[in-house]
């Protein structure tokens, strides 16, 4: 199978063929870590754990690079303000982050480059752009010369001469357009620097992740992502530095959609923004990840009480799923998506629906549909319901493999069991209740449910059968 994406460069669906079969390598933009992330970041995080999941599934080994940006004007900035070390900054809110993608059940990239361990080879890329006439240097650093690039503007769509219109006026008035932007800024008194051929100074943002990528994935990597914010200038001037440096550089672009406030982009500069933080402390984690999939990866995306409300009861149903297919099979035995990616192989030898997955792929192969993908799951619960109200163990068992395994594939975890462990009694408890009360024997079925109160549960009765909770 082939995943289709939106691809930012040409401006249209590409199929995503590998560079080496059966490998893919991408290469996400990571946190400035300078302060708590917020549902914005939280959005890209998931959006690229997804795509990463679902090319395991498909059966393709990701080779997944997501950078930390751990030296910036704004940690610097926060480091002085605070009487503190970049470093401390650096490191404090690098934590905050990992605590985050955690409770989000994002899955940690293969390889996590820190801008402060690349300098050198910074320095190198720099120096070998100068020498070729694409850089030059003024007063207070070295600047890339966007001129020198006769396609720059591809991934904002527009060319170099209305870019340069809409440009913002710049207060280094010794620069050579208002596009060109720093590869190496000269350090002021009390900053941290490192030494280099142009005085002692640190790298310019745009510089750190062209050579991080190339560095660990090497030329003609298969995706480059991030948000939609970053794809101009950042990725384009990337790009540019590539192009500079005579490499092959990324084969297909791929940008999400902003998290919106009233229908404007949530930033922490617009002070308009919700920390991840404060959501992760009063809502179910997975409810953010159930919203992300909810609404396509390209298209804004508003968080308000009511969807956040709506996509935790829509996750109770799941969990109430689990915990009854729990009475008839052991779901503990399967695999943790914090640690484990399923394949589609995994899934058909575990007894999941043919028909159910390739539903699903055919969702997920346009462009990602996660929003179609998501029907078809709740779909697939309501069935799996259906048949065991009616009787139907093995097809209703088969049905909720399927929504386990497909939830797997998207990155959920489930509360099956409400903390607290079923036994081979207890199950049988539970399903000569629900007999009972499908033979509409009341006595019996209360005989029944005092037994498992007695043994610690909380006995609920839905319209899906008999549930427990732990004490």
């Amino acid at each position: 199978m082939v995943i289709n994406l939106y691809d930012s460069a040409t401006g249209k669906q590409e199929n995503i063929v590998p560079r080496r079969l059966g490998e893919i390598s991408m290469y996400v933009c990571g946190p400035t870590v300078y302060d708590v992330p917020h549902l914005g970041h939280g959005r890209f995080a998931l959006v690229f754990d997804i795509l990463r999941r679902y090319m395991e599934f498909l059966g393709d080994r990701v080779r997944y690079v997501s950078n930390i940006t751990d030296i910036d004007d704004k940690i610097i900035t926060r480091a002085q303000q605070e009487g503190r070390s970049y470093a401390e900054v650096a490191r404090e809110f690098e934590d905050v982050w990992w605590s985050a993608m955690d409770s989000l059940g994002v899955a940690r990239p293969d390889d996590i480059p820190h801008a402060t361990e690349y300098v050198s080879l910074m320095v190198d890329a720099i120096g070998e752009m100068v020498d070729k006439g694409y850089a030059y240097e003024i007063s207070d650093g070295i600047y890339f010369s966007t001129d020198s690039i006769s396609e720059y503007g591809l991934l904002a769509h527009q060319r170099l001469d209305k870019l340069r219109a809409g440009a913002r006026v710049e207060e280094n008035d010794e620069k050579r357009s208002q596009l060109d932007f720093a590869l190496w800024k000269r350090a002021k008194v009390g900053e941290p620097s490192w030494p280099s051929p142009w005085g002692e100074g640190r790298p310019g943002w745009h510089t750190e992740c062209v050579v991080m990528s190339l560095g660990i994935l090497g030329e003609g990597f298969d995706i480059h992502g991030g948000g939609a914010d970053l794809a101009f200038p950042h990725h384009e001037n990337e790009r540019a530095q590539s192009i500079a440096l005579g490499k092959s550089f990324a084969r297909h672009w791929v940008h999400n959609g902003w998290v919106t406030v009233g229908g404007e982009k949530m930033a922490k500069s617009l002070g308009n923004y919700t920390s991840l933080s404060d959501f992760l402390s009063r809502s179910d984690p997975r409810a953010y990840r159930l919203l992300v999939l909810r609404s396509h990866y390209r298209s804004p995306m508003e968080v308000t009480p009511r969807t956040v409300s709506d996509a935790e009861e829509s996750i109770t149903r799941l969990d109430l799923l689990m915990r009854r297919y729990r009475v008839t099979s052991d779901v503990a035995t399967f695999p943790d998506p914090a640690t484990t990616f399923i394949t589609m192989e995994d899934a058909l030898q575990m007894g999941a629906s043919r028909d159910g997955l390739d539903e699903f792929c055919q969702h997920m192969d346009d462009d990602l549909d996660t929003p179609g993908a998501l029907a078809g799951v709740f779909e697939l619960a309501r069935k799996a319901n259906s048949a065991f109200d009616a009787g139907a163990t093995e097809d209703a068992e088969r049905l909720a493999v399927t929504v386990q395994v497909l939830c797997n594939a998207l990155g959920f975890t489930f509360d099956a069991t409400d903390g607290k462990e079923f036994d081979e009694e207890t199950r049988k408890l539970v399903q000569e209740r629900d007999a009972a009360r499908a033979a509409r024997d009341w006595q019996r079925a209360d005989v029944l449910r005092d037994e498992l109160m007695r043994r610690g549960w909380i006995v609920e009765d839905t319209p899906n059968g008999t549930m427990l909770r732990g004490r």
